[in-house]
């Protein structure tokens, strides 16, 4: 019988909350279920507990007191919970014996220890910006199979600037950058740049530490900006060329020239509040979307023309082999001002909450594609294992 090790990283609870705990407190009079760990497609993060105030829900709202919580809670917005990890492991029981295995300082013993036929891995790492790389090292370095990217490619998607560079030298569009890292380079950024310009911390995956301000219209915003995500991440900073064109994700499962785009995925901006800024940011998944008022921001088969269709599929996997994705990665594409697909960033380790509930990207092209969740982790389990000559058997029940 097949022995598959999931390696993963298991969201921790917030502090002091139970099992099942709300966002919100005391002081807060509507509380919000505790988000899953999705990443959205390309603007969003997600903190571990709940800012103290709630900020205005409609226009630009003063939200200083959320960001700099943001900072401090959004450590594990990229880890898994409990109920993902479950969700995982049974649906690869139907291959055989399922070994769960913590990416914790123990892990190479323990892998060593169980030496699994395959690993599932869904690891995001812990500290520093290889940190989603070091299950699949350490699985290289013991021989062991594993699903997924390399630790190159992990590695280089994590870096924004990085995937760009790639991206650029393969001629797939995107958009124009810098590299900010302090913030005496404001000044000296490019006047080729063309405002408004966006920013992101650059080794940041779930699109943490992204709000409605990193939208900068004007030098004194892209200061103020910058100054904070440098304090608050301790990181560079990436400004691009802010794209005005529709936003889509593109979910891709396979290898070579099978790999192949899963129904498309597009935002519906108009779901966003009056005076909002279009992009799926830090409000649009935390304050915006609420339990008793869902975001229905999300739709898949995206409406579009079939012209458009086949022009984002292309790019999508002209970045997907750029970068020498395996098995199965999520792409994000937004539109420039002509129309053409741009990639904003791509995810080779993608989101994949299982309830439809949660709105997770990956899950909800496969279900459109006519796949089942459990089907889903089977097939890119399937595609590892084809692509190192492992042979799987379904578990007789």
């Amino acid at each position: 019988m097949t022995r598959i090790g999931v390696a993963f990283n298991l969201k921790p609870e917030p502090l002091g909350a139970p099992v099942g705990a709300t966002l919100g407190g005391a002081d807060n009079e509507t509380a919000d279920p505790i988000h899953g760990d999705e990443e959205p497609p390309s603007n969003g993060a997600g903190p571990v507990r709940a800012p103290r105030q709630r900020p205005a829900t409609t226009g630009r709202p003063d939200n200083t007191v959320l960001l700099q919580e943001l900072a401090a809670d959004d450590e594990y917005a990229e880890w898994d919970t409990a109920e993902t990890i479950d969700a995982v492991v049974r649906a690869l029981s139907a291959y055989g014996t399922v070994i769960r295995l913590e990416a914790t300082p123990d892990f190479p013993e323990r892998l060593r220890a169980e030496r699994p036929d395959i690993v599932f891995n869904m690891a995001e790492g812990s500290g520093g910006k290889n940190r989603e790389a070091h299950v699949p090292a350490i699985c290289e370095f013991f021989d062991v199979p594993y699903t997924g990217s390399d630790p190159l490619t992990l590695s280089l998607c994590l870096d924004k600037s990085r995937t760009k560079e790639v991206l650029s030298h393969y001629g797939v569009a995107t958009p124009c950058f810098a590299v900010l890292e302090s913030l005496d380079a404001v000044d000296l950024l490019s006047p080729a740049l063309r405002y408004p310009l966006f920013v992101k911390p650059i080794h940041e995956g779930s699109s943490k530490g992204i709000t409605e301000r990193n939208l900068c219209q004007t030098p004194a915003d892209l200061a103020a900006q910058v100054e904070f995500l440098l304090d608050s991440y301790a990181q560079p900073v990436l400004v691009e060329e802010y794209l005005p064109g529709a936003e889509f994700t593109c979910a891709v499962l396979g290898n070579g020239s099978d790999a192949a785009v899963l129904p498309i995925v597009a935002m519906d901006f108009d779901a966003l509040p009056d005076g909002a800024i279009p992009v799926y940011g830090f409000e649009a998944k935390w304050v915006w979307d609420r339990p008793d008022a869902p975001l229905r921001i999300f739709e898949c088969p995206a409406a579009i023309p079939d012209s458009l269709r086949r022009t984002i599929e292309s790019t999508t996997l002209r970045a997907y082999q750029a970068l020498g994705c395996r098995d199965w990665s999520r792409v994000d594409v937004r539109l420039d001002a002509a129309g053409v697909p741009n990639v904003i960033e791509v995810n080779p380790l993608p989101g994949i909450l299982p309830n439809p509930a949660d709105n997770s990207c990956f899950p909800k092209a496969a279900r459109a594609a006519g796949m089942s969740y459990e089907t889903l982790i089977q097939s890119c389990l399937a595609l590892a294992a084809d692509r190192q000559g492992l042979r799987l058997r379904r578990v007789r029940t």
